[in-house]
C-alpha cells in the first residue's frame, strides 16, 4: 500500500497561519517527502467555506492546484503530485489537456489527475456560471474525460460535445508519461462509478469512511465494471482520510486536545474524541497499523491522508512525524 498527503493550500489550512504562504506549502511537501509520503495531493476551490465542516462563516482563500503543483515539481523530486480533484467546469477539456501534458513533464511524470463533476456553488459563481443539475454534471464529466483520454497522448483528437468540443486538435509536447498520466474520478454516487468504470483509471472517495460503508460502494463499482466489461481490480482505489496517530491512547488523547484548541471557530469544543474517530483513520500506532490493513484487504491502493480537522489541513508537524511512523511509511535511503 502506498501512503499520500492531503497538502494544506488554505488560509484555514495551519493553525496561527492565514494568510497562507507558499513558503508554507513548500515546507511541508519537503516534509512529507523526507517522510516518505509517495504522493503530494491539492484541491481545487477558488475558495472555501469551512462553515459545513463546523467552522465559522466566510470564504477562506486556496491556492489554485495546477500552477501550485507547477511550483512543487522543483521543490520535491520523489513524491508524485496530484489532484484531489479538479472541477470539470472550471477550465475547458481541451486547454486542460495541454496544462496537464505540460504540468506532467514538469514534475517528470509524477503527475495524477484527479477529476470531478464539481459541487461547490461558489466556484461556478466565481466563473460567471450556474451550477448545473447532477446529471448534466455527469455528462459534461464524461466529454471531459473522452477529450483528455484523447489529448493527453497528443492526438490528434475530434470530439463533438455539448460542453466540450476540440477538432483534429493536436497536443503538442504531449504528456511524459505513456500512454498519459492516469486519470481518476472522484465521488461516490451510482452514476459516477458507473462513468469510473466506463473511463476513469482510478476511483477516490473522501474524508470520512467506515469500511462497512466503503465496501457497499465497492459493490456497486462492481456491478458497474461487470456492466463495463471491465475487471474491477483494473480500476485503481485511493482513499482519502482524516488522520491522528498516538502513541498511545493517552497520547491520542492529547494530541486531540491540541487539535480541538487550534481547531478553527472551536468547531471541535463539543465533539469528544469517541466520536470524531469514527470513519477516520484514527487511534493508537497499533490501532492505525491494523486499520490500514483493513483498507489495504477491501482494495485500497492508496491511503491519502489529511492529518488535521479540515481537508487538506495538518495539526502540528510532530502529528505529521507519528503518523508516518504509524502508518508505516517508509523513508527514503
Amino acid at each position: 500500500m502506498r501512503f499520500g498527503l492531503a497538502l494544506p493550500h488554505y488560509d484555514f489550512s495551519i493553525p496561527g497561519e492565514s494568510p497562507l504562504r507558499f513558503e508554507t506549502i513548500a515546507a511541508t511537501a519537503r516534509a512529507a517527502e523526507d517522510l516518505g509520503f509517495d504522493s503530494l495531493w491539492v484541491s481545487d476551490h477558488v475558495s472555501l467555506s469551512i462553515e459545513r465542516y463546523g467552522g465559522p462563516a466566510g470564504e477562506q482563500f486556496a491556492y489554485e492546484p495546477l500552477t501550485t503543483l507547477a511550483a512543487l515539481a522543483g521543490v520535491v523530486a520523489r513524491p508524485r503530485l496530484g489532484t484531489l480533484v479538479l472541477c470539470e467546469a472550471l477550465r475547458p477539456a481541451g486547454v486542460l489537456a495541454k496544462t496537464l501534458a505540460t504540468l506532467d513533464r514538469l514534475c517528470g511524470g509524477r503527475l495524477e489527475i484527479g477529476i470531478g463533476a464539481g459541487w461547490y456553488g461558489p466556484d461556478y459563481e466565481a466563473a460567471g456560471l450556474a451550477v448545473p443539475p447532477p446529471g448534466e454534471r455527469l455528462a459534461r464529466l464524461r466529454e471531459a474525460l473522452s477529450v483528455l483520454r484523447a489529448l493527453l497522448p497528443g492526438g490528434p483528437a475530434t470530439f463533438d460535445g455539448r460542453a466540450h468540443r476540440v477538432s483534429e486538435a493536436t497536443n503538442r509536447p504531449p504528456a511524459l508519461q505513456s500512454p498519459r498520466p492516469p486519470i481518476i474520478v472522484g465521488g461516490k454516487g451510482d452514476r459516477l462509478l458507473r462513468l469510473v468504470a466506463d473511463l476513469a483509471d482510478g476511483w477516490n472517495t473522501c474524508w470520512i469512511w467506515t469500511p462497512e460503508a466503503y465496501r457497499e460502494r465497492l459493490d456497486v463499482l462492481a456491478r458497474a465494471c461487470e456492466a463495463a466489461g471491465r475487471d474491477p481490480s483494473t480500476v485503481r482505489r485511493t482513499l482519502g482520510l482524516y488522520a491522528l496517530a498516538g502513541e498511545d491512547e493517552r497520547d491520542l488523547a492529547a494530541r486531540y486536545r491540541r487539535m480541538q484548541a487550534a481547531a478553527p471557530g472551536g468547531m471541535l469544543d463539543r465533539v469528544p474524541l469517541e466520536q470524531w474517530r469514527t470513519g477516520r483513520l484514527v487511534g493508537t500506532v497499533d490501532q492505525l497499523t491494523e486499520q490500514a490493513a483493513t483498507w489495504e484487504e477491501l482494495g485500497v491502493a492508496e491511503l491519502i491522508a489529511s492529518a488535521g480537522p479540515l481537508p487538506f489541513s495538518v495539526g502540528a508537524a510532530d502529528d505529521l512525524e507519528l503518523l508516518a511512523a504509524a502508518l508505516g511509511v517508509r523513508k527514503p535511503r
